[in-house]
């Protein structure tokens, strides 16, 4: 079997690809297109989906007196990049035909032809492979728990043809790991954890709307649905109303933790972050600011983990 097919070129950059990335710079030309279907050349993709489990880690490990779980967040970071590149080969493999007609995305390598449907399913085999070794490290709960956003990663490719909030769709699945931080270190699912799932939910609806900013144009040509179509010129107030929403959730399971400086200390410097999201989002917005605000949304949430994590350490003291 045939990775790699002839029609497109091998060496093509996506346009939203971080092109100096080492991993796009010294991978051989036959496996750059498997660095573009995991979006190893696009890392604030795994950084969005790791973050709510760090987040959770460290809250956890604050709500309950203990210093932060290393091997834990280690775990989490190997669980993010494999599973975030599954997800993204098997919305890839949905969208092929999707993906042709947009502008942004018709060089990616299964619309253009660089990679066979059947090799991207067996690309997508061997990185749930690695995802599930990762996740057998946890406990019974965790494990259990984990399998349902299986439900939710499946659902998501397909939203966009029947809703105008694919956005949330995504959001219940890129916020998952705000249960399973918690879960892992204490066993089963309580307050704090629910509302900052509730927190990731309307943070990921906020960036993944200012992300679609970039393709409203050629979605309305191609008839893909998205909450940055459905908000139009009043996507400001509503990112704005979803940040505020997702910032009130992460201020209330630091409160039901117990506080503590640190903690309060990492909802506010994470919510002045959205502040000065919503300041420069607009619906006219350049794609290049689109996503310039998009990836920025990677120090946001490590202003709030940072935050938990802190407050955890000090219980080592």
């Amino acid at each position: 079997m045939s990775l790699t097919q002839e029609s497109g070129d091998a060496d093509a950059a996506l346009p939203d690809s971080q092109k100096d990335h080492p991993l796009w710079r010294h991978a051989p030309a036959s496996l750059r297109p498997y660095v573009q279907l995991a979006r190893l050349d696009r890392p604030v993709g795994w950084w969005l989906l790791l973050l709510p489990c760090w987040e959770s880690s460290a809250m956890a490990s604050a709500a309950l007196r203990q210093g932060p779980n290393f091997w834990h967040l280690t775990l989490f970071f190997i669980g993010a990049v494999v599973m975030r590149g599954a997800g993204s080969t098997y919305n890839d493999y949905v969208d092929r035909e999707i993906d042709a007609k947009v502008e942004r995305t018709r060089n990616r390598p299964l619309a253009s032809g660089r990679v066979s449907p059947r090799a991207a399913l067996w690309f997508i085999v061997v990185q749930c492979l690695v995802g599930l070794f990762v996740l057998l490290s946890f406990n019974g709960y965790t494990i259990a728990l984990s399998f349902l956003s299986l439900l939710i990663v499946a659902v998501y490719p397909f939203a966009k043809r029947f809703t105008s909030w694919p956005q949330a769709i995504l959001g219940f699945a890129f916020a998952y790991g705000a249960l399973l931080g918690w879960t892992a270190i204490a066993g089963a699912l309580a307050a704090p954890a629910l509302l900052l799932y509730a927190s990731c939910i309307l943070w990921t609806i906020g960036f993944d709307t200012i992300y679609a900013l970039q393709d409203v144009r050629d979605d309305a040509i191609a008839g893909v649905r998205s909450t940055a179509r459905l908000f139009g010129a009043q996507v400001k107030r509503a990112v704005g109303g979803l940040y505020a929403g997702s910032v009130l959730c992460a201020a209330l399971a630091a409160h039901m933790i117990g506080g503590g400086l640190f903690s309060y200390l990492g909802v506010a410097a994470y919510a002045a972050h959205l502040a000065w999201q919503i300041s420069l989002t607009r619906e006219d917005a350049a794609p290049g600011a689109a996503l310039m605000l998009f990836r920025s949304n990677r120090d946001a949430g490590l202003l709030l983990f940072a935050g938990f994590f802190t407050q955890s350490l000090l219980n080592l003291l």
